[in-house]
C-alpha cells in the first residue's frame, strides 16, 4: 500500500537532493523512517546522499539496513559498493560486484564499477576485459571508452589508447579535459598525437 503523504515527503526530499540540497534532502528522508524505518527508497537516498557529503560510515549503516529487508535489491548494492570504493576498501568493493554478477553477469553497472576497481587495484588487464563486456552492448560509452584507454596506457599499449581516447572524445568534449588531467596520461603530455587530441 502506497502511503500518498510518504511519497509527497520523498518527492521534496528527492527534489532537495536534486538541487544538492543534501543535508535538507536528509532531513525528509528521516521524516519517513522515523513512521517506517524500513522504507527502502528513503534508506537508499539518504545513504546515497551521505556517501556525497562524505560520511561513509553511516552511508553504509543506511545501506546495511535496506539490505537486511531486500538483500538482493540491485541499486542498493551498487551504491553500497560505490561507497566502499570511495573509501579505499577495493577488495571488499569488489567482492560485492563479483557477488551481483555471478547472478546477473550483464548488469552493466556493476560491472562499470568492477573495472574501475580493478583499475584502482592495478589489475589493468582485467580491468580492460570488463569494458570489453560493457562495450560490446554499448560501443559508444564514453565513460568505458576513457577508463579502458587508461588501463591501455598503463599498459604501455599507447597506440590502442589514443585510438580509444579520441573515440571517447567523439562522445564528448569533456574526455579532453578529463585526459588532460588524467595521472593515467602523464607520461604521454609530450606525444604529438596525444597533444592534438587534448588541444
Amino acid at each position: 500500500m502506497v502511503d500518498p503523504k510518504t511519497n509527497s515527503i520523498l518527492d521534496e526530499g528527492n527534489r532537495l537532493f536534486l538541487q544538492g540540497k543534501l543535508k535538507e534532502a536528509i532531513t525528509y528522508y528521516d521524516k519517513i523512517l522515523n513512521d517506517n524505518p524500513e522504507h527502502l527508497s528513503s534508506l537508499n537516498n539518504k545513504g546515497y546522499a551521505l556517501s556525497k557529503l562524505k560520511d561513509f560510515d553511516n552511508a553504509i549503516k543506511c545501506y546495511d539496513v535496506a539490505l537486511q529487508i531486500y538483500p538482493n535489491d540491485l541499486s542498493v548494492l551498487v551504491n553500497k559498493i560505490s561507497t566502499i570504493r570511495k573509501q579505499g576498501n577495493f577488495d571488499k568493493a569488489l567482492s560485492l560486484c563479483d557477488k551481483i554478477l555471478q547472478n546477473h553477469p550483464k548488469y552493466n553497472i556493476a560491472l562499470y564499477h568492477k573495472e574501475r576497481i580493478l583499475f584502482s587495484m592495478k589489475k589493468f588487464d582485467e580491468s580492460v576485459l570488463c569494458c570489453d563486456s560493457i562495450l560490446k552492448d554499448y560501443p559508444n560509452n564514453g565513460d568505458v571508452l576513457f577508463d579502458k584507454s587508461c588501463s591501455l596506457v598503463m599498459l604501455s599499449k599507447v597506440d590502442d589508447s589514443l585510438e580509444l581516447l579520441e573515440r571517447a572524445i567523439t562522445q564528448g568534449i569533456q574526455y579532453k579535459v578529463k585526459a588532460k588531467k588524467s595521472k593515467s596520461f602523464e607520461k604521454l603530455l609530450g606525444d604529438s598525437k596525444f597533444k592534438k587530441l587534448v588541444s
